[in-house]
């Protein structure tokens, strides 16, 4: 597998219940609160994960996807770009990108259609019926959200029943644009952060927190006279 389970998530490992929300304007406040369209106005056709992460983002895609055991998959891809990290070897049906730059969105290969929409103005995704989507993934842009509550609870309304909400995130990052709490916290904090979301949004089946590598061959083992020799 491309993915080891850091740890699962239950409702006592939260102080409040779905429904309640603890975080203040203060946790969700940025360095720089201008507008996302100005610093997306231009496209960046770029990665923002490294090859190795990229390779195995898709590998684990892959896994996930055909874990579903589905004739065909519609994907929803929030904050979406002009690469969207899907596995080629599956079967799709709709694959929609929503993002900040229609350059970028338009190169995507991969869509089938998008929608440029700033989520920190309008977080509403009514563009989609409920139970829309078999997968909605997010790559490295979950700590720029500063509605993340409307957001996932959009994701839920359109998430079919069985599908899978999949949050990936790195220790890179914009850091003006990511809000204020993700800054203060390291990497246990960043995806405990991401689970309460998923906590306080609604009643989702089960939330587990993953370590996605790159497998790596292991290297080969010295001859026991090199080990006595060089111990």
């Amino acid at each position: 597998r491309y993915s080891n389970s850091i740890c699962t998530f239950d409702a006592e490992d939260f102080a409040g219940k779905t429904g309640d929300w603890p975080y203040t304007d203060a946790d969700l406040n940025r360095l720089d609160n201008s507008v996302d369209t100005i610093f997306y106005d231009e496209p960046r056709f770029v990665t923002h994960i490294d090859d190795g992460a990229i390779a195995a983002l898709t590998a684990f895609y892959e896994e996930e996807f055909t874990a579903l055991n589905k004739d065909k998959l519609d994907v929803l891809d929030l904050c979406s770009s002009w690469i969207s990290h899907l596995p080629k070897d599956i079967s799709y049906g709709n694959v929609v990108g929503v993002g900040m730059n229609e350059k970028e969105l338009k190169a995507n290969e991969q869509l089938t259609n998008h929608f440029v929409q700033d989520l920190n103005i309008n977080p509403d995704l009514s563009q989609f019926e409920d139970d829309s989507f078999d997968v909605i993934c997010n790559v490295v842009s979950v700590d720029y959200l500063t509605k993340p509550l409307e957001i996932f609870q959009e994701m839920h309304r359109i998430l079919r029943p069985g599908g899978v909400s999949l949050m990936t995130f790195s220790n890179r990052l914009f850091a003006t644009k990511a809000v204020a709490m993700w800054l203060q916290a390291d990497d246990i904090g960043r995806l405990t952060i991401v689970a309460s979301y998923y906590n306080y949004s609604a009643d989702w089946k089960s939330i587990e927190a993953l370590d996605i590598k790159e497998k790596q061959p292991l290297p080969e083992r010295p001859p026991t006279a090199e080990i006595m020799k060089n111990p």
